[in-house]
Formats: structure tokens, sequence, C-alpha cells
């Protein structure tokens, strides 16, 4: 029910789409718009196109800048602090590094690792379990979850409002100085959506640069395409599928995965297959943040594993046996390749720091 009200609070948001305005004559509300040239959104060579379509939301020089305010702003929260910065921490590929779990408003702790924050211009879907289906609506989730901002829409809106700032900010991004739940998530999506991480060592030897894999790496990466690449499919390392990898119930959280969203039995304790891009520096992994280490994970794949319904069938043996044969020479060559996949550009790019 709580994702149905999430979708119809969207479409009652979003029935028309904006432009920008470029105009620097005052508009009839006493703001004076500043220039706002279009940003280039560029795609890397080996990408695939995004999912989505920047042409009816173009990022704008105005309009990133105000949407990277309001992603460091702690007023969408009701505390005041929990600002979607603070659980997305750039030198950490935007993830909650200090927590297994992220923590929300009054200390309270949610019950899932905050994932990345990379790439989101060419995912499917959102959320661990896929309860956002289009990047624009997906703020809705964090800022109303009790656990994490527990705010309202509404709330939000009247604080930006009665800034001495935003009403500038909105008319510098948007043509003129009204503020509504439309144009707040379109600004958040125009700074996200130029968070591409697509210059890692990894990238460059895919796109045939100047750059020579080491033999360690190259093994690795031959190993993990034989080994991981079934799900941690192509340029992005993930298939964007929904997948139970026997992990075992955690009764802390008992956290049902897809079910919760789809409703569906089957879908029980299934969690989106992440991408691996930054994996050297975004522990701790898995949806609940249990595993402290690379080799932790590698680890749990060969003899971690622990049987339900509906595991993941690549995850069984012939033999009828749970796991992955990788040997443990074999998991530290993966773990060096996987090393390649960090983009220190991207973690240093001071286009997304705070201010």
């Amino acid at each position: 029910m709580k994702q149905l009200l999430y979708i119809l609070l969207f479409i009652s948001i979003s029935c028309s789409t904006e432009g920008t305005d470029d105009t620097s004559v005052m508009t009839d509300d006493g703001y004076t718009p500043l220039p706002n040239p279009a940003l280039n959104f560029e795609i890397p060579s080996n990408f695939p196109e995004s999912t989505y379509d920047v042409t009816q939301n173009p990022p704008t020089e105005q309009g990133f800048e105000l949407g990277k305010r309001l992603f460091f702003d702690g007023r969408l929260a009701s505390d005041g602090v929990v600002s979607c910065g603070f659980c997305h921490i750039q030198e950490f590929a935007f993830t909650h590094h200090t927590h297994i779990t992220s923590h929300g408003v009054d200390g309270q702790i949610g019950s899932r690792n905050a994932q990345p924050l990379h790439n989101l211009a060419f995912m499917a879907d959102f959320t661990w379990d896929g309860a956002a289906t289009f990047l624009d609506s997906q703020y809705i989730i964090p800022i109303t979850a009790e656990k994490e901002m527990n705010e309202t829409i509404s709330n939000v809106l009247n604080k930006l409002r009665d800034d001495d700032n935003y009403p500038q900010l909105y008319a510098n991004a948007f043509g003129d100085q009204e503020i509504t739940t439309e144009r707040t998530f379109k600004a958040l999506s125009q700074f996200i959506v130029m968070m591409i991480s697509g210059n890692s060592k990894y990238d460059k030897w895919e796109r045939g640069e100047a750059v020579t894999l080491t033999p360690d790496e190259d093994a690795g990466r031959i190993l993990f395409d034989a080994k991981c690449a079934s799900c941690h499919a192509g340029t992005l390392q993930t298939d964007q599928t929904y997948r139970n990898n026997g992990l075992a119930i955690d009764p802390a959280f008992n956290d049902i995965g897809r079910e919760r969203v789809t409703g569906l039995p089957e879908d029980n304790r299934k969690f989106k297959v992440p991408s691996l891009r930054n994996i050297e520096i975004t522990f701790p992994y898995m949806h609940d943040g249990r595993l402290q280490s690379l080799q932790d994970v590698l680890d749990f794949y060969t003899n971690g594993i622990t049987a339900s319904d509906n595991l993941d069938p690549l995850l069984v043996r012939p033999d009828g046996t749970l796991g992955l044969d990788i040997t443990q020479d074999e998991k530290e060559k993966i773990i060096t390749f996987l090393k390649t996949l960090t983009d220190n550009d991207f973690l240093l790019d001071n286009r997304f720091k705070e201010f």
C-alpha cells in the first residue's frame, strides 16, 4: 500500500514537463534568473545508452547547482540534519561508509546499507528492492521513510519557500521562483544523473586506451568473467535483476526484500544485484552490510550460502551442494581485478563536493 501511495503521489506532481529559461530578464515575481547553459551529459564510449531520458529534464548549470544544494541540505529531513549527503559520502562512492546500515533522524538505525550513487542514469529501477522505477520519484522514499529523513513533502516545500535563497535558486534553474515538488525532484535528478563513474583503470582498458592490466589483474578479470559475470554483467557490473543469494535471515531485520514491493512469495529475500564499480571502497557489503571485506564476500560465496526455496540456481553446484568453486589464489586475483574498478576521478570530482 505504501508503495502505491508513492506512485500515486508522483503521478500527481509529474503530469507535465518543464523546460529551462536562460533569460536574464526580471520576471513578474521580481527575480532575475542567471544565465542557465546546458551541461554536457556525456556517456562514456564503453557504456550503454542511458535509461533516464535527459531530453525530458536536460541538466543545466543552474539546475545542477540547485540539485546539489538540495542534496546537501538537512532541511529535507524532519531534524534539519540528515541530508541526502549525510548517508551518501562522495569519497566512498556516495555510500554511508562508517555504518553497516544507514542512520536516520534522531539516531534511528535503518535496515539496509546505503547504496552507492553513481551511474543511476543507466539503471532501470532503484533501491535494494526496486521500489522506485523512475529516478525522479525515488526521492519520495528516503524523505518520507520514518527511519531515514522522516519528513513530508509539503513540509520540505514550505521550508524551502521560507528560505531567503531558494526562490532565487529556483528562478535561476526554472525561470521563475515557484517551488514545487516536480521542480525539486527534477533538480535533484539533474545533479545525480551527472554522477557518471566511467574512468577507472578497467574502463580505460575496455576502451582500448593506453592502459595495460597487470598479469594478476588480467587473470582476475578472466576468473571474474567465469565465476561472477553471470550476475555482475557488462560494463555496469550488474544485470539489474533481483536474486536470492543465500544470505541467512538476520532476525534483527527479517528483511523480505523484493517481496515487499511485488507481494510475490517467489520474490522473498531477493535483492537487486549491485554494481561492483568502486567496490573497493564501498564496504561493508550486502544489503544489510554484514560482510566487511571483499575476502569475506568471496568466502561467503564459496562456503557461507544457506539453502532456501528460491535460492538462485547459479549458486547450486551440479552435485547439489551450495556455493561457487573458487580457490584462495583465485579469490586474491579476483580482488586484484575488482580494484581496477575504482574510479578516483569520480571520487575526487569537485563538481560533487559538499559546499
